[in-house]
């Protein structure tokens, strides 16, 4: 059994100590008046109206004293019949709550009508616009981020890595890929720059070994041909082929522009060719299937475990000040994009109606095993701290009420009645 307990300067119970105590004040009260006024009226028959409306007072005072204590428990502990009610009553009463909770709080119109009045993104995007609470992320973060690091077993991820990068690769289709790559390399001029470079690095390296190709032709020569005419056929061969890799700077010159369509015929054919299309996907297959291949991907693997480090705390600061900053601009990115606001909105509202509302019985029922594994005088004084201080003032009411009702069927009695 679950007991809840309460303080005793839980505000709750103090309101309810002061209205028991009014309210059995103002029984006393009356009773006090009506033994004063029953000993003064021989000499004063005008007390016989107070009397009157103190009898009433006090008789008012004590049903309704014993209407609230039968709810919650046994007037002076005698089991009287229909007493008691709550504890009497606590599997129904469970049961009730359960019910009235998933029926009325967690069907779907319910919760789409209030979840629609729910900003979740924009209250979001006010608490992490407040840097203390963005400091707190980042310093829980850095603290946890290292434990987590610790506790990887490096392993069996370096494992599971090499088979979900074995099976990614073997799922996508090499050629439309490499396609789109390409595409992309070309539309931004990366192959046209790497054209140049090539050219650039041909012409350094012609230029720093113009003798050793003059040499080399000069050595493959006729030894019936003059020297002078072989430096001079090697001159003209240099200097050929410098102004054949200087032409071929401009991007208009016909060895780029052929180039230039048999790169996006490729891409073209990379898109469409099934023939292509299946050599490339057969070489893929090859290079996957290839140990060396495997070989690499675990040398890889261990490179980047090598790199990294055998305690992360030492890096504690730097991962909280690259949270923070994330953060930071996370919520300035989301506070100036309120389609996205818009968006995770729904998509929290939608995910909340799937959570919750196909649950709303387990909910319920959840709701009615704690109720009913709560102790009988956890569940009394549950529901007295509740309606307690309510149930005084009914107290108050029966003993302020009975007595004008007194009041008047006395004068009534005495005034319409023959005596």
């Amino acid at each position: 059994m679950t007991v809840l307990e309460t303080t005793a300067d839980d505000p709750r119970i103090v309101g309810l100590r002061r209205m028991r105590t009014l309210a059995t004040l103002l029984l006393v009260f009356m009773a006090v008046v009506l033994v004063a006024t029953s000993y003064g009226q021989a000499h004063w028959p005008w007390l016989a109206y107070v009397r009157a409306f103190a009898e009433a007072g006090v008789v008012g005072a004590c049903a309704d004293w014993f209407a609230v204590v039968a709810l919650f428990r046994h007037p002076f502990g005698v089991p009287i019949p229909h007493t008691a009610i709550v504890p009497r009553n606590k599997a129904r009463i469970a049961g009730a709550m359960g019910r009235f909770i998933s029926n009325n709080f967690l069907t779907p119109k319910v919760l789409s009508a209030r979840l629609g009045r729910v900003d979740a993104a924009g209250w979001v995007v006010d608490w992490l616009s407040q840097p203390e609470n963005t400091s707190r992320i980042a310093r829980v973060v850095a603290l946890a981020l290292p434990e987590i690091v610790r506790a990887l077993p490096r392993e069996q991820i370096g494992q599971m890595a090499q088979e979900q990068l074995h099976r990614g690769l073997a799922a996508v289709p090499a050629a439309p890929v490499a396609s789109h790559l390409l595409a992309i390399a070309w539309a931004q001029g990366q192959t046209q720059k790497l054209i140049e470079r090539s050219l650039e690095l041909i012409e350094t390296s012609l230029t720093g070994n113009k003798d050793v190709i003059r040499h080399k032709l000069e050595a493959g020569s006729s030894r019936w041909v003059p020297r002078w005419f072989d430096g001079m056929v090697a001159e003209k061969v240099f200097t050929a082929l410098m102004a054949t890799l200087s032409d071929m700077r401009d991007p208009a010159h016909p060895w780029r522009v052929e180039l230039k369509a048999t790169i996006e015929t490729l891409i073209e054919r990379l898109k469409t060719d099934p023939e292509l299309s299946a050599r490339i996907e057969a070489l893929k297959a090859d290079v996957i299937a290839d140990p060396l291949f495997h070989d690499q991907l675990r040398a890889i693997w261990a490179e980047i475990e090598n790199r990294l480090p055998s305690d992360a705390s030492v890096y504690s600061e730097r991962i909280a000040a690259v949270t923070e900053a994330a953060l930071a601009g996370a919520v300035r990115w989301l506070a100036d994009n309120p389609p996205v606001q818009r968006r995770i909105n729904r998509w929290m509202r939608y995910l909340i109606r799937r959570t919750i509302a196909p649950r709303r019985a387990e909910i319920g029922a959840f709701v009615t095993q704690v109720v009913e594994n709560w102790d009988t005088t956890t569940l009394v004084n549950r529901v007295e701290l509740q309606v307690g201080k309510d149930l005084q003032y009914i107290r108050i009411n029966g003993t302020l009420v009975g007595g004008l009702v007194g009041l008047v069927i006395y004068t009534a009695s005495v005034w319409l009645l023959p005596g």
